[in-house]
């Protein structure tokens, strides 16, 4: 892992989140499923950490233990000089403040019986903004923001388009104004064309904010499109981290390699140069992951003898490119 700076706005440390597997009459913990097994990184003041993987990888889980939604198993996140890990009730309502999620889906986010324009308000109400006329003016100016006019604020959820949903939820983020946002997928339920809007408007905020991002992400064509950094996961761990470029230009994990290649090229016209490799087997379960390497079940340059014995240190391999993988 990088060591902290003065820039690091967030530092996360050995991050572990283990969920029980309870069975029997009496319910007793037989198993547990290691969602997050000892992830460590930092997020830089300013910057947008991309981070891509398969689903069941562990990024949605990262993104709301880091934010205390569910509470982590061990390892420290340091936030802005506080470990949020072990802050007590009343210094997390203050962090709120500066940390924001943005859902995957925005409709489920949302209550229906709700006008978007409260729910928008609510988390200013929450945190001491008592006066009435005074939110009003701070959700119109979020939803201007986003694209959206001040007599959307009285419509309810069922009344906006996908696109328009997720626009809420990036408002509501904001309203607050908040220094770090997860953003938990937040266009991969949205059609081509709405994407790439909704991408304009989170790097626009972001610039005008002064934001810092964790975004998370399937598309890694997405993630290029909006990351300074990013962060490969599998199976719980980080595999590779470096700057954006690095990772597109050289990537090391023979994990991202495959990923790489799968990115599909939109113009018929021009023939990739890339070799497509194919993984074989399916995913190994959290429940009961592979020893040593848990990617070597699936790895083509696999050597048993060492990958299913020995857990690869995650290793600066070049000057700020981390990877996880003894041929790296």
């Amino acid at each position: 892992m990088t060591e902290a700076n003065g820039s690091d706005l967030m530092v996360v440390k050995d991050l572990k989140k283990y969920f029980p597997v309870r069975s029997g009459l009496l319910q007793r913990v037989t198993a547990q499923v290691k969602a997050v097994d000892g992830v460590s990184f930092t997020v830089k003041s300013g910057e947008c950490l991309g981070m891509v993987g398969e689903s069941g990888c562990g990024k949605t889980t990262i993104g709301r233990t880091i934010l205390r939604l569910v509470e982590p198993t061990a390892g420290s996140v340091v936030f802005d000089g506080t470990d949020i890990a072990t802050a007590n009730t009343k210094m997390l309502k203050a962090l709120r403040r500066n940390m924001q999620i943005i859902f995957q889906d925005p409709y489920s986010s949302l209550d229906p019986r709700v006008p978007i324009g409260e729910s928008i308000g609510e988390g200013l109400l929450i945190h001491g903004t008592k006066d009435s006329r005074e939110r009003n003016r701070i959700v119109v100016d979020m939803l201007k923001k986003v694209g959206l006019e001040e007599y959307h604020a009285r419509r309810y959820p069922h009344e906006f388009s996908g696109g328009q949903r997720q626009r809420i939820g990036i408002a509501r983020a904001l309203a607050l104004r908040p220094k770090f946002i997860v953003c938990d997928e937040p266009v991969s339920a949205l059609d081509v064309s709405i994407q790439s809007q909704v991408l304009n408007i989170l790097r626009d905020l972001q610039k005008e904010f002064g934001l810092t991002y964790l975004f998370i992400a399937h598309n890694l064509s997405v993630v290029e499109h909006i990351s300074d950094r990013v962060a490969v996961m599998y199976l719980g761990k980080m595999v590779e981290l470096t700057d954006r470029e690095e990772l597109f230009r050289d990537a090391r994990h023979p994990y991202t390699q495959a990923l790489m290649s799968a990115i599909p090229i939109p113009d018929p016209k021009v023939r990739s140069n890339r070799t497509r490799i194919v993984l074989k087997g399916d995913v190994p379960s959290p429940l009961n992951p592979p020893s040593g390497c848990r990617f070597h079940t699936r790895c083509p340059v696999a050597q048993l003898d060492i990958c299913a014995v020995k857990d690869p240190e995650f290793r600066e391999v070049k000057p700020g490119h981390w990877a996880a993988c003894h041929f790296a």
